[in-house]
């Protein structure tokens, strides 16, 4: 702990419940969550929310992790040197703002990174609701100074003593009325080994800022440097993640809640309204029709709690995204805003963590994919036929049937056998949770047939509804090969999807006539010709029967081919037969 912070530690007051309520604190920033004083040793979690010190090493463990670890090289900052591998035990919280799992490191809560803002609103609200202060040095006088290098008040008489003492000499002493006019300070953030040396210096290799005695002689050889020529490239990447991903996705966030607030509205506006119809159709009938409404809305009771509740977790996941994120971007956004250069380095590390971690693993929904559930399957069948009570025939049910994706089917050969150029066709019946067909259309169906091997090649495809719960899906292929078919409905797949369809060559259909010779099919033409290589003596130009390059059995003219149901054969096969009448071998 620096000097600061010990000094600091001494002039935190306690505030009781009263004193709270009644507006004594005036800026919640300078006090912690867990024990409402003014912050002693602010520390930031990995989830950037800060607390004492002494508040962290009090949570209650979540979980503890024995892992081997190599100390760092001898000499380094904060590191202790033990030779050969030591278990180091890693103790997770809860945060207890955001309930996030947090790792404390091995070192305990004085491992983690210091928030110097946290330590400026602690003074600044120390100058503002103390009133007068005494000073630390003679005790008599009232304080009008601060030297804020040895972190002491000063009356007037001690002031100029300071001052002309020639190891204080060089010490920053600033007027209190002028710190408080301020409104925020700007204090040197001074190094935990070397009292009184400013971190000034920022060392590469071991990514943290020292002072010039620090540099001289545990980062000797270390690459160091001016923390205003690296403030530039560290401040950057922060700001490029709190603007580039998390601010947009900050605003996803808060639209998706949105959305599923209004269902919320939605959905219990559907269900009074259905109930009210319930009640109106019910008021005509004698004690058995007020039997049975009053099953109705006992069956319509439990969608709305049953869907209440989906809601109520959707709602959770989006609102604790939210939280993650908005204060992730906060505190970033003023770390970037008001820190100094020096404030931004030492909580550059767990800001660049955390931040990275939202960037990469937080939940991002996409408004495209976002369809809460807002009661429109729900409905009432006032004709419905709904048996008997007490010996009287009743109507009315409550219609609450959706599509189950696990039980719709696909029907058609053209999901996965297709020919090119030519259009193929398949059926998707949706089901409910019982494996009936839906007896009304209006879902939202999108089908997708991709390519495998080839990104931009996709069919264009069309989904007509039948409006009995069947889809009737048509496409066209102009390429073969292996495609994905995405069937989904409400932007989910259905079970099975993604199918495969593979896509095989249009079939070459005959041009000429399946025949026993050209001599036989033509009446005797000499011109006629014949795609066989036979040949027949006398100046005709087709084949005859025994003649010489005659299949012996009957064929197409067209191509020789001896199979009748077969492709035409192609040009390359009928150009390798010679004029002798020999097939040459030929790769097909």
């Amino acid at each position: 702990m620096s000097q600061f912070e010990e000094e600091e530690k001494k002039q935190k007051p306690e505030f009781s419940s009263e004193q709270e309520q009644n507006g004594t604190l005036v800026n919640p920033r300078a006090v912690c969550n867990v024990c409402k004083r003014l912050y002693r040793d602010p520390k930031i979690l990995p989830c950037l929310h800060t607390f004492c010190s002494d508040c962290i090493g009090q949570l209650e463990p979540f979980s503890l992790s024995s892992r081997c670890r190599r100390d760092g090289p001898e000499g380094s900052r904060g590191v202790e040197t033990v030779e050969g591998d030591r278990p180091a035990v890693t103790v997770t919280v809860l945060c207890p703002d955001c309930d996030s799992e947090v790792d404390i490191p091995p070192s305990g809560p004085a491992g983690l990174s210091t928030d110097h803002l946290a330590l400026d609103e602690v003074f600044l609200e120390t100058l503002v609701t103390d009133g007068p202060l005494g000073c630390d040095l003679c005790g008599e006088g009232g304080a009008e100074s601060r030297c804020e290098v040895c972190c002491v008040n000063l009356c007037e008489f001690c002031c100029q003593a300071h001052r002309r003492q020639k190891r204080t000499a060089s010490h920053s002493v600033q007027r209190l009325e002028e710190l408080k006019s301020r409104g925020r300070l700007s204090r040197p953030v001074l190094c935990s080994l070397h009292p009184g040396q400013e971190l000034r210096l920022f060392c590469q290799p071991c990514d943290l800022p020292i002072c010039l005695e620090c540099a001289a002689t545990l980062h000797r050889d270390h690459r160091c440097c001016p923390t205003r020529d690296v403030i530039d490239r560290h401040g950057d990447r922060i700001r490029e993640l709190v603007t580039v991903q998390l601010r947009p996705r900050l605003e996803h966030l808060k639209d998706s809640l949105q959305k599923v607030e209004i269902s919320q509205e939605a959905l219990q506006a559907r269900v009074d309204a259905t109930a009210n119809e319930v009640r109106s159709f019910a008021r005509g009938y004698a004690s058995a029709v007020e039997a049975h409404c009053l099953s109705l809305l006992h069956r319509l009771e439990e969608l709305r709690v049953q869907r209440r509740n989906q809601l109520h977790l959707q709602r959770a996941q989006l609102h604790q995204a939210l939280l993650d994120i908005g204060g992730s971007v906060e505190f970033a956004e003023r770390l970037l805003s008001c820190g100094s250069d020096t404030e931004i380095l030492s909580a550059k590390g767990v800001t660049l963590r955390r931040l990275t971690s939202l960037a990469e693993n937080s939940y991002d929904p996409n408004p495209a994919t976002v369809a809460p559930d807002d009661g429109s399957s729900i409905s009432f069948l006032p004709r419905e036929p709904a048996g008997e009570v007490e010996g009287y025939p009743l109507v009315g049910a409550i219609n609450s049937k959706t599509v189950d994706l696990s039980k719709c089917t696909i029907e058609g050969e053209g999901l996965q056998r297709g020919r090119e150029g030519q259009q193929g066709h398949f059926t998707l019946m949706c089901r409910d949770s019982a494996g009936e067909q839906l007896t009304r259309g209006g879902e939202h169906v999108v089908v997708s047939i991709v390519n495998r091997e080839k990104k931009n090649c996709t069919l264009e495809t069309s989904v007509v509804d039948n409006s009995d719960g069947s889809y009737s899906i048509s496409y066209t292929p102009k390429e073969t090969g292996a495609y994905s078919v995405w069937v989904c409905v409400k932007a989910q797949h259905v079970k099975g999807s993604p199918f495969t369809l593979n896509v095989k060559r249009k079939l070459r259909r005959h041009t000429g006539t399946f025949h026993c010779c050209s001599f036989c099919s033509s009446g005797g033409d000499k011109e006629a010709r014949c795609g066989c290589p036979g040949t027949m003596p006398g100046g005709f130009k087709g084949c005859g029967h025994s003649h010489k390059g005659h299949p012996g059995k009957p064929h197409w003219s067209c191509c020789g081919s001896t199979a009748e149901q077969s492709e035409c054969l192609p040009q390359s096969v009928l150009a390798a037969v010679s004029p002798r009448g020999h097939l040459r071998t030929v790769e097909l």
